[in-house]
């Protein structure tokens, strides 16, 4: 029985001190694993701090390197000729940034960058690099070579990016016309600001303008005859040692724009002179009283009135006093003129009496109806509006008749002009392809067909036999009228500045083209010669139909030489 309690006390003993080391190590295996999680924790905290931070640094270079300064510039959709041929299109270009956060010493940082860009602003990169920004442009729109040259120098905290900037093929071939973008690619002259007006900056703005979804943007103009026409004003400022000219073709038919520049201009892949006063748009941003090529318009008007036919006659034989004005010939007759001699003569006296005729309210009202003094509706922005008297008294309309006191621009006394050649109809003049039909609907019937046909026998006239015979093309057919006005200098006008013009059509049997030259303060190509508008201006006009008239497609034809077509006086 002892050996029995015995023996079941020594396994009580025994089982008791298993359950003790059992739960010391139960105990002890606790405590670890409690420290293994907590270890682990701090880790993953660490961790999560430091990958938390690197998300927020990252969002915040973001949106430091996406706000306006780095925003990658928007696509724009090429210019092409009437033939296709590129005016306008975007290249890709480098552009050089700096991240500043990481710039360690901007001084060595500039005097690196000047070894490449000598014109870097000192100060400003200076205060650039000290800003302490996640981005900010250092120089955009690089050469290939700045940029190779530029990496050459291995400089830390500086980088490039590839934006889109517009290059021009042509380059001063037709600056006006095709206009500018400034260095974010928007349009900002010419009918690259009009391409943007018509829907391409919001397309920009909305992110939508993508290249590869944008049609080229065809225009009227012909490259070629633009080549040509450039040429022909540049050669002839410096032949006449002028300060400016200018010319356009202009289809008759339709009011296409074919051809039009004006000199001086500027190169629209560096126009750093674009904006200086004496580059502008002569041709339709600037007004000028354009002499007498609007004596067409006042012996057309005469004519449409019903008061004056071709067989009418005016006294010229002495000059025209009113108030303290006195009209004069500038090479008089001193008798009684037709008509006809009145327009090839060039009479200022014979104008006068043809708008004294139809009477002030009359004239005033002619000349509005052919545009000439209404602000000229097209697609270019340059535009200027027209001048006149705010009240028009009889000393007014005299004058006006043979082109003192009133402004217009070139462009649209080449538009009226198209009027009188094309049976009398008005047609907004357009930069864009037109068809005839869509010629016909826009434009507005302004003086009767028999005007209009009495005035292309005036006109083939006088290139004939009067002023314009240096206009004179074998085979074409030109017809036209001279414009020699006298500007006004400190107030008063001068007879020895002139400005110029000479206003052409061609072919005269059914004219198809409106050449329109001007040449601003012309000398005289020799010591001793003149300086009047048949002598520089007409030549201008007889060299750009000479060169271009096979490349519009008219044919020479010489079976009408030496005739001018009567029309008939019924």
């Amino acid at each position: 029985m002892m050996k029995l309690w015995r023996k079941r006390a020594s396994e009580a003993e025994a089982s008791t001190a298993s359950i003790v080391v059992d739960g010391a190590r139960k105990s002890t295996g606790g405590r670890a694993r409690t420290r293994v999680v907590m270890t682990m924790a701090v880790f993953f905290g660490i961790y999560a701090t430091i990958a938390g931070r690197l998300v927020y640094l990252g969002f915040e270079d973001a949106e430091a390197s996406s706000g306006p300064e780095s925003r990658i510039t928007a696509s724009r959709p090429d210019i092409v000729d009437r033939n296709g041929e590129v005016l306008a299109t975007d290249i890709k270009t480098a552009s050089l940034f700096a991240e500043p956060r990481r710039i360690v010493d901007p001084n060595e940082v500039i005097e690196k960058l000047s070894l490449v860009l000598p014109d870097i602003q000192v100060e400003q990169t200076y205060h650039k690099l000290k800003s302490g920004a996640g981005f900010v442009w250092l120089r955009r729109q690089l050469t290939p070579k700045q940029q190779n040259d530029i990496m050459q120098l291995g400089i830390p905290g500086i980088g490039f990016r590839t934006e889109k900037r517009r290059f021009y093929p042509g380059g001063e071939t037709a600056p006006h016309i095709v206009g500018l973008t400034n260095i974010d690619n928007k349009g900002i002259s010419g009918l690259e600001k009009y391409i943007d007006d018509q829907g391409l900056a919001d397309l920009q703005a909305t992110g939508l303008a993508v290249a590869t979804d944008l049609k080229p943007v065809r225009l009227s103009i012909d490259l070629r005859v633009q080549h040509i026409v450039r040429d022909e004003i540049s050669r002839a400022m410096e032949k006449y040692h002028a300060i400016a000219a200018g010319a356009v073709v202009l289809n008759a038919k339709t009011g296409e724009v074919m051809a039009m520049a004006s000199v001086p201009d500027y190169d629209p892949n560096n126009p750093y002179n674009a904006h200086d006063k004496d580059r502008l748009n002569r041709m339709s941003a600037g007004t000028y009283e354009m002499g007498s090529t609007i004596k067409s318009f006042t012996t057309a008007m005469a004519l449409d009135s019903g008061k004056v036919t071709m067989e009418s006659r005016f006294d010229a034989s002495r000059p025209i006093t009113i108030g303290r004005q006195t009209i004069r010939d500038f090479h008089g007759k001193g008798r009684v003129l037709t008509v006809p001699e009145v327009f090839i003569y060039s009479s200022n006296i014979g104008s006068a009496r043809e708008a004294d005729v139809v009477g002030i309210e009359g004239h005033r009202e002619f000349l509005h109806r052919m545009g000439l003094l209404e602000r000229m509706n097209t697609e270019l922005p340059e535009v200027a509006r027209p001048s006149e008297p705010k009240v028009w008294k009889k000393v007014h309309s005299i004058t006006i008749a043979f082109g003192h006191g009133m402004s217009t621009t070139p462009l649209q006394t080449a538009v009226a002009a198209a009027a009188l050649m094309n049976g009398g109809k008005l047609i907004d003049p357009t930069f864009l392809p037109r068809t005839q039909e869509q010629a016909d609907a826009v434009a507005k019937q302004v003086i009767d067909p028999k005007t209009s046909e009495n005035m292309r026998y005036l006109y083939r006239l006088n290139a004939e036999k009067g002023s314009g015979k240096r206009a004179e093309v074998p085979g074409y057919r030109v017809g036209g009228k001279t414009g020699t006005a006298e500007k006004v200098v400190n107030g008063r006008y001068s007879s020895t500045v002139r400005f110029n013009a000479f206003l052409a059509a061609f072919p005269m049997d059914d004219p198809q083209y409106i050449v329109l030259s001007i040449i601003d303060e012309p000398k005289p190509e020799k010591p001793g010669m003149g300086a009047t508008s048949g002598l520089n201006a007409a030549p201008i006009v007889a060299n750009i139909i000479r060169r271009s008239a096979s490349l519009l497609g008219v044919k020479p034809e010489f079976s009408h030489e030496s005739k001018a077509t009567l029309a008939s006086y019924q």
